[in-house]
């Protein structure tokens, strides 16, 4: 079997698809500059959330001669290809880069939630969501685990939100996130699995033009626990599990050998990876490919990515920042929103 391939047709134009919003992320990190970067590249069909100053400074630090403009939702369609627009707000700081500053948190929560308002009520088609630090948002009163339970929250309901992990060779979506190894195997339930494969089964459907998805599981163990010699996770609990998931919809398989899985042949024969933990799905998409992966949150009713770095407060101020991730982020997005439209 040959999967679809990964990377859809070219991206719908802005006056199919609405342009996709980019938040600022924490200002004192490279946010503000992989966002120039990734507009200069081509990237015109977005706007950018921020202070205009703030995005001026930077683009005439690192030689950038863009023309900005405050976002204008009437001319857009007319102008972004010569304008970069900005969602403006001042910070009330000025950013020092390399410096993050507490004092910046209540605009960096307030602008995620005027993203998620825009792409809710359809002016924008997307959310890309540029990195924050978390320890700075919990002195301005976030308390949330991390950007996607926030995402969650505003998005209503009672969402699940499921992270994927995806370049043009491979998905993969980790069942445990940040848990010690030693906690997995107990950590995982039938509701886990069944909810998981169900929302990763109906994203490939509506955002990538899967009609018939085919999602492989990769065992806890060595081996998939080698007939139970190297553990009986697989035989007592995960097996079953699978079993009680057979669907007309879509294709399930496994548990497979975590070490013959990702290889260029295996990956042929599938749309996605279910993995057990985080490593185990982190590791072999970043060593395919570790500059233009990208983080997608599967389970709301909008569509999020972001890069798959962090904010880089220890070379934000070098101003030598690689935009790929965001780039790829950026088309990750608007090409999941250009199959959706189709829906």
């Amino acid at each position: 079997m040959t999967r679809p391939s990964i990377t859809p047709p070219a991206i719908t134009p802005p006056a199919i698809i609405p342009p996709v919003i980019i938040t600022p992320g924490d200002p004192a990190g490279i946010g503000t500059e992989i966002a120039l970067r990734a507009w200069q590249a081509g990237r015109k069909n977005i706007v950018l959330q921020g202070d205009i100053d703030h995005f001026r400074t930077i683009a005439k630090a690192i030689g950038l001669d863009i023309l900005f403009g405050e976002y204008d939702s009437d001319n857009f369609a007319t102008t972004y290809q010569t304008s970069c627009h900005i969602l403006h707000q001042k910070w009330a700081i000025t950013p020092q880069l390399g410096q993050p500053n507490p004092g910046h948190g209540q605009q960096i929560i307030q602008a995620i939630e005027k993203a998620v308002e825009g792409v809710k009520t359809g002016e924008f088609s997307a959310i890309v969501t540029n990195p924050i630090a978390k320890d700075n948002l919990y002195q301005a009163g976030f308390t949330y685990p991390g950007h996607t339970e926030f995402l969650a929250y505003l998005d209503g309901g009672n969402k699940r939100p499921v992270m994927m992990l995806a370049n043009t060779e491979l998905r993969v979506i980790p069942l445990t996130v940040h848990i010690p190894l030693s906690a997995v195997e107990n950590t995982i339930t039938k509701e886990d699995v069944t909810q998981t494969i169900s929302i990763i089964a109906a994203s490939l459907k509506r955002y990538f033009g899967v009609p018939h998805p085919h999602i492989a599981v990769a065992g806890l163990n060595p081996h998939a626990g080698e007939a139970g010699y190297l553990g009986r996770f697989e035989i007592d609990r995960l097996a079953p599990m699978l079993a009680s998931l057979s669907s007309t919809d879509f294709k399930l398989s496994g548990p497979y050998s975590a070490d013959s899985l990702f290889h260029q042949q295996a990956r042929k024969n599938y749309d996605a990876v279910l993995c057990m933990y985080h490593d185990q799905a982190l590791i072999p998409i970043k060593t395919i490919d570790f500059f233009n992966s990208v983080n997608v949150t599967l389970g709301l009713d909008f569509i999020r990515t972001s890069p798959d770095h962090g904010t880089a407060f220890d070379r934000a101020a070098k101003l030598e920042a690689r935009a790929d991730s965001l780039i790829a982020a950026i088309d990750m997005a608007t090409e999941m929103a250009g199959y959706a439209d189709k829906k």
